[in-house]
């Protein structure tokens, strides 16, 4: 009678029971295979679990940041914004990246994640993109190398950057005027004249893209400013001879899926003000300050003068700020809450860690294959 056994991830574990039982698997053969299976997986599993066992404790404070942060903003719907002038935007959007060659994608560097367009992939199909994480004096070294790491594991072309003070344009100018030389060159080969290279920067309003695009032409050809909104349209600019960049206006998704990247938008002030409860944005930043590794309650204590931090929640720092402050006024000490963040007077972090993938789950999907499923007979 023919068995068939489907083992799943740990084939090894299962036929071992089975031959303790006595049951299906019988004969020589089937016990050196597998046992030679339990031995050699064994051991890659036990070196797996010492790795496992010394994952980064930050790693797992950032996960329960993101678990709490998703957990306050899910049902407060701190944001809102409407769609009307986005609709505009968007539209204006989707026609020219069906124009360009490259699209250089503007990130906060201390959002990286809240500040990726969902649809940016689906509107400029297979065109070579380039993201830049503007802001880098805003993150830590640690902040830096971790998602450096991150994206170069995807084969992400990536680069941190300054747009105010012009660190990382240089760099940005190169890859740029290289991916322009791979197109002309491509177009060569195939007979056709060469020509100008389209170019698109684009991201969330406020990350700064106008302040980069004049880094890179070394001269003000865009508007620019701390606060959204500030690049209303399509804006062309040559950077070299044979590259041509657009700057557009800042597009944010139609419909807001995710609260919580929403809420880190207001508190890095990518959207505008009227957009979001300050109060309410501002105690989920208390909140998600108390659980950042390299912050803690100890940076609020600090600042505000105030004892227990660690046992208080938002909403009561923003209240114990008032009465000391500002004479009982919530929202001003929301609004000074925020303030201090943007200026670095709790010191310079990300508020966010790329998705952590653990190597137990790295291991099971090496190591699984179809070979895992048995037919003896």
């Amino acid at each position: 009678m023919a068995v068939t056994m489907a083992t799943g991830k740990w084939p090894a574990l299962t036929c071992r029971q089975s031959f303790q039982s006595g049951s299906c698997f019988t004969g020589d053969v089937a016990s050196l295979a597998c046992n030679f299976r339990i031995s050699t997986k064994s051991a890659k599993f036990q070196v797996v679990q010492s790795r496992t066992s010394a994952i980064d404790a930050q790693a797992e404070k950032w996960e329960a940041l993101d678990s709490d942060v998703d957990y306050l903003t899910r049902s407060a719907r701190l944001v809102q914004w409407y769609p009307g002038h986005i609709a505009k935007a968007e539209r204006a959007l989707k026609e020219q990246l069906k124009l360009m060659d490259v699209v250089i994608e503007v990130r906060d560097a201390r959002i990286p994640m809240a500040t990726a367009h969902p649809e940016i992939d689906e509107w400029m199909g297979n065109k070579q993109k380039i993201i830049v994480m503007n802001r880098e004096d805003m993150v830590s070294n640690a902040d830096k190398q971790v998602w450096g790491e991150y994206f170069a594991k995807q084969g992400i072309s990536v680069l941190f950057a300054n747009g105010q003070r012009g660190t990382g344009t240089m760099k940005l100018a190169r890859m740029a005027k290289s991916a322009a030389d791979d197109i002309n060159a491509r177009r060569k080969a195939k007979g056709l004249l060469p020509r100008n290279v389209r170019a698109a920067v684009v991201g969330y309003p406020n990350v700064g893209k106008s302040s980069l695009i004049n880094r890179l032409l070394k001269r003000k050809v865009c508007a620019a400013a701390p606060r959204p909104g500030v690049t209303k349209h399509l804006q062309w600019a040559r950077v070299v001879d044979g590259l041509d960049l657009l700057d557009a206006p800042g597009v944010l998704p139609m419909r807001i899926q995710d609260q919580a990247g929403a809420t880190r938008l207001a508190i890095c002030n990518d959207i505008g003000e009227n957009s979001y409860a300050v109060a309410g944005v501002a105690a989920v930043l208390v909140e998600m300050i108390k659980r950042i590794p390299s912050a803690g309650p100890q940076v609020l204590q600090k600042r505000y003068k105030l004892e227990n931090v660690r046992n208080m929640s938002g909403e009561s720092l923003l209240e114990e700020v008032a009465q000391a402050l500002f004479q009982g006024d919530v929202n001003q000490a929301a609004q000074r809450v925020l303030r201090d963040y943007r200026k670095g007077e709790f010191g310079w972090f990300a508020l966010e860690r790329p998705p952590v993938r653990r190597e137990e789950e790295e291991f099971e999907e090496e190591n699984y294959d179809d070979s895992d499923e048995y037919e003896m007979r």
